[in-house]
């Protein structure tokens, strides 16, 4: 029965450290594409990016405005900033998965700083 317990954790570490390395590099693919899309208006002058700020503030009131008058638009663009999310989404699941993993890592790590705060260094 151990023997079966600790076999399920180690799969439900190796599944979770597929699923972390999979949502990170989903989610830096995501970020360098929005990188690649912004690049642009960082390479203009102080004005350019002046009006790129004022087009964010305009693009705020928008949204609220959308959100006081009409809701199910507002939850239709809600909905689809959130699916762009789903990477974050695997990546959390994927550490809630190898927190035994992590929780042996800190411990690991505790028990050598205290060893060093008496004083016992090797």
């Amino acid at each position: 029965m151990a023997t079966l317990r600790k076999s399920l954790r180690r799969l439900e570490s190796l599944l979770g450290a597929a699923l972390l390395v999979i949502g990170v590099y989903f989610l830096f693919a995501n970020v360098n594409a929005l990188v690649a899309s912004l690049s642009p208006v960082a390479a203009h002058s102080q004005e350019d990016v002046s009006s790129a700020l004022f087009g964010l503030g305009l693009a705020g009131l928008h949204a609220i405005q959308t959100y006081a008058f009409d809701h199910a638009h507002f939850l239709s663009g809600l909905r689809e900033i959130l699916v762009s999310f789903w990477p974050l989404a695997v990546v959390l699941v994927g550490v809630i998965l190898m927190r035994d993993f992590f929780a042996r890592c800190f411990y690991v790590y505790k028990a050598r700083v205290g060893s060093f705060e008496q004083g016992d260094r090797s």
